[in-house]
């Protein structure tokens, strides 16, 4: 296991605002989890099928202040700690960082290729934030990960054209804006889709359907597809994302949540005027340099 896992991220709200969010069970429902506990400072507990391992409360409270919280969660067997910190941004008036690590979780080599619930802290949180996010800037949620089926399909609308929604999916420098990591396309039918670039992906994905402002998929190796399709009204597009192709008993879920985060700061990046990025940093040990973008 690694050092711990740190996302840092901006949230477009004050510290206050932000507490609440974390520690009131009405907000944490919207935004974190199905069932949630909260008795501060005593218990600090949510659960249900948009939690993994999610069957029962199994978080320990071990400090709640107006600085952040932290809590013992076990999973797969072992008690990993998450530590959340909140801070004034000092480049952005009414603008919080939040910080938030966990111990105990794979790397990076060993991330990829871990399928349970201590691989896919990773993505669960870079979801999880995001949608906090949303939450304080009264935008609507994007979907949560559903942890008991393997049913991997979601619409959401964006305010904007499917050719510009087309162009952020397909165009390197436009992804790497939103998504915040580098990509290399071979934009036709039968190219390559590389996250990090060729050199770096040496097995990368190939694109099986290309649309110009109407859709896009990629094939893995391992068989897993990523299907976008666009659909346009009025200056608005509903995006369908599907993901298939995978053993439906042990689903991708950690892939799945990655996209879906991705969603989140897409639809933000097209909505949102003087757009800034949700997501400012991810540590994790082993990521290989050149893989995500400076924010």
């Amino acid at each position: 296991m690694s050092d711990p896992m740190v996302h840092r991220a901006r949230l477009e709200a004050g510290i206050a605002e932000v507490r609440r969010a974390l520690t009131e069970p009405e907000a944490l429902r919207t935004w974190l989890a199905e069932h949630v506990e909260v008795d501060l400072p005593h218990h600090f507990r949510f659960w249900g099928r948009h939690t993994p391992e999610g069957e029962q409360p199994r978080q320990r409270l071990l400090r709640a202040d107006d600085s952040g919280l932290s809590f013992v969660w076990p999973l797969a067997g072992k008690d990993t700690t998450v530590t959340i910190s909140l801070s004034e941004n000092d480049t952005a008036e009414g603008a919080t960082i939040l910080t938030l690590s966990q111990t105990e979780l794979p790397g990076f080599p060993d991330m990829l290729t871990e399928n349970s619930s201590l691989g896919w802290m990773h993505t669960f949180w870079a979801l999880a934030v995001a949608n906090l996010g949303e939450y304080v800037e009264g935008r609507e949620l994007t979907p949560k990960c559903d942890f008991t089926t393997p049913v991997m399909r979601e619409q959401v609308t964006v305010a904007a054209s499917p050719q510009a929604i087309y162009d952020s999916l397909i165009d390197p420098a436009t992804f790497a804006r939103w998504f915040g990591a580098n990509i290399e396309v071979e934009p036709h039918v039968g190219g390559r889709w590389a996250m990090g670039g060729f050199e770096m992906d040496t097995d990368p994905a190939r694109i099986v359907a290309l649309e110009p402002g109407a859709r896009m998929a990629m094939r893995w190796p391992n068989g897993m597809v990523a299907d976008w399709e666009l659909e346009g009204s009025e200056g608005r597009t509903r995006l369908t994302f599907v993901q298939s192709g995978f053993d439906e008993g042990n689903p991708p879920y950690d892939a799945w949540m990655g996209w879906l985060s991705g969603v989140a700061e897409l639809r933000r990046f097209h909505e949102v005027p003087d757009w800034r990025p949700c997501a400012l940093a991810v540590e994790v040990e082993g990521m290989p340099d050149g893989l995500l973008t400076s924010r």
